[in-house]
Parts: C-alpha cells; sequence; structure tokens
C-alpha cells in the first residue's frame, strides 16, 4: 500500500488569529502548488486525510485540482501537537491502499519516525514523502519518493 505525507505550506504567522485559522501566505500557495504538480503522476489517492486546520486544508485544495472525485476525510489527530502514535493508529484502520495526509510538523515527522524506525527528520514546507508497506505499521514502511518545493 501507498502513503503520502505532506506537510502543510507557509502560513501567516500567528499574530491576530487563533493557529487554526492561519491561511497559507502568498508563497505558501505557491510551495503547494508546485508540491501537487510534482508529485500528482507519483500517487493515485483512494482518500485524502487532512488537519481540519486551514493551512492544511488549503494545501490539500492544490492536490485536489489533480483528484478532483477523491473523498476527503478530516482528522482530529493529526494537529501539531497530537500524538503519532494515535494518528498512526487512526491511519491503520483505514480500509484503502492509497492514503495521502495533510498535516503539520511535529506530528507528521513523528509519523515518519515511527513507520521508519529512524532518527526523527523535519519535514519542510509543502514538503512531500511517499511510503510503501504492507500495513501501516512501525517498522514497516519504506521512503520511495520525496519532493521538496524551490519556492
Amino acid at each position: 500500500m501507498q502513503l503520502t505525507l505532506v506537510r502543510h505550506g507557509e502560513a501567516h504567522p500567528a499574530q491576530h488569529e487563533p493557529d487554526e485559522k492561519r491561511a497559507l501566505t502568498e508563497r505558501g500557495h505557491t510551495q503547494a502548488q508546485e508540491t501537487a504538480a510534482a508529485i500528482h503522476t507519483w500517487i493515485q489517492p483512494e482518500v485524502f486525510v487532512v488537519s481540519p486546520l486551514v493551512r492544511a486544508q488549503q494545501t490539500l485544495a492544490y492536490l485536489q485540482t489533480y483528484f478532483p472525485n477523491v473523498p476527503v476525510v478530516v482528522c482530529d489527530a493529526i494537529k501539531p501537537e497530537d500524538d503519532a502514535k494515535v494518528a498512526i493508529e487512526w491511519l491503520s484502520h483505514l480500509p484503502y491502499e492509497s492514503i495521502a495526509v495533510v498535516c503539520h510538523m511535529n506530528v507528521v515527522a513523528y509519523m515518519e519516525q515511527i513507520l521508519l524506525q529512524q532518527p526523527f527528520h523535519a519535514f519542510q514546507l509543502a514538503e512531500a514523502r511517499v511510503y510503501e508497506q504492507a500495513v501501516i505499521a512501525a517498522g514497516l514502511s519504506t521512503r520511495t519518493q520525496q519532493f521538496i518545493p524551490q519556492a
């Protein structure tokens, strides 16, 4: 099965709005668009899983331009402060062979750390990493592709 993890693009700083409402900057939109354009030929998602936070939703919108009929599931377990173990457990119960997830640091990097059983490696803004595995579980994944936008 294929799992794609994507971090959202650059967001405005948390100054006057709560964190969950922070939107992408112009650069963040460019990053998200660049990532979607680069990875759309690598993946064939059966479902998108996205954080409820605005910046993740906006990043996902660029992937949806390539996959307009793929259903979206909003997951409350992949926000920045969430437990990666809980997120992986939640994802492991989804009945799909190809899942694309759009979420946040630090949870996304901790998810990779668990999946690969390797040290923590931070994701760049709008970075995408693609994994193959028989099932979503600790230590069973292999990263097959990675894309970091230049914007």
